[in-house]
């Protein structure tokens, strides 16, 4: 299993968005990521997010890399994630 990979359901841990999910559609390098909620769904905006401020989950839905936020809702909806995306989880100090 690899834990950064392309359609991962991740946690954000730091920032404002801290505790909210969003789902990786790019490996920029090493340490960043393209990661949106989307924001319609989660309210996490697409940005690059330093790997360091992510938390993997066990969740993958099928997407394509670069794909845009109407693709990544839809694949949410078809993997049956959308409740499971819009709990919050309230990040450890």
């Amino acid at each position: 299993m690899t834990a950064i990979q392309i359609g991962r359901v991740v946690v954000k841990t730091n920032g404002r968005e801290a505790g909210k999910k969003g789902v990786i559609i790019n490996l920029i390098d090493q340490n960043y990521v393209l990661l949106t909620g989307p924001q319609s769904l989660t309210s996490v905006r697409r940005r690059k997010c330093n790997i360091r401020h992510i938390e993997p989950t066990d969740k993958v839905v099928s997407v394509k890399r670069d794909a845009t936020d109407e693709e990544v809702a839809a694949a949410i909806e078809a993997g049956s994630l959308k409740d499971y995306m819009q709990e919050a989880i309230i990040p450890k100090v």
